[in-house]
């Protein structure tokens, strides 16, 4: 299963394992996964904590049972993070060929410009941001005066 949404990324990944651990460690039909990271987190908005969950399912670190969003108990390290970003992310690995093909660094307009998707303008373009600011976070690329490369 591949996943779409992707929320800001953090400063770092130990802000994503912050967020994880909000997650319920038992599912409960009674508990507001959204209003739960909220009150748990930085989070501010519905829509953020509902794009968390479920990029944190992309990235194997929560699931979704019948009773509610629970953690998982895999570890939040850099290699497992890489493997799941890559392969349950919707657009990640057209952002990376993209790159890879690339003779010069690229700017997020230009990446966007490049990957087919059917997203269009603003929307599109603010996606392949926040792709292209995980990958740097996950060290699949460098950046450079807002240019982005393949590590």
């Amino acid at each position: 299963m591949r996943f779409k949404p992707v929320p800001e990324p953090p400063a770092d990944l130990a802000a994503v394992a912050t967020v994880r651990a909000a997650v319920p460690e038992h599912p409960d039909e009674g508990i507001d996964c959204c209003t739960w990271l909220i009150d748990r987190t930085h989070l501010e908005e519905r829509d953020e904590a509902a794009d968390w969950l479920t990029f944190l399912r992309a990235l194997e670190l929560a699931r979704d049972d019948p009773d509610g969003f629970t953690q998982t108990t895999r570890a939040i390290d850099l290699e497992s993070l890489r493997t799941a970003f890559r392969e349950r992310v919707v657009g990640v690995e057209a952002i990376l060929e993209t790159l890879e093909a690339a003779d010069r660094p690229l700017e997020p307009a230009d990446v966007c410009n490049r990957v087919r998707t059917r997203a269009s303008g603003e929307e599109a373009l603010e996606r392949t941001e926040r792709l292209l600011e995980w990958a740097a976070l996950l060290e699949f690329v460098a950046v450079d005066a807002d240019r982005y490369r393949l590590r």
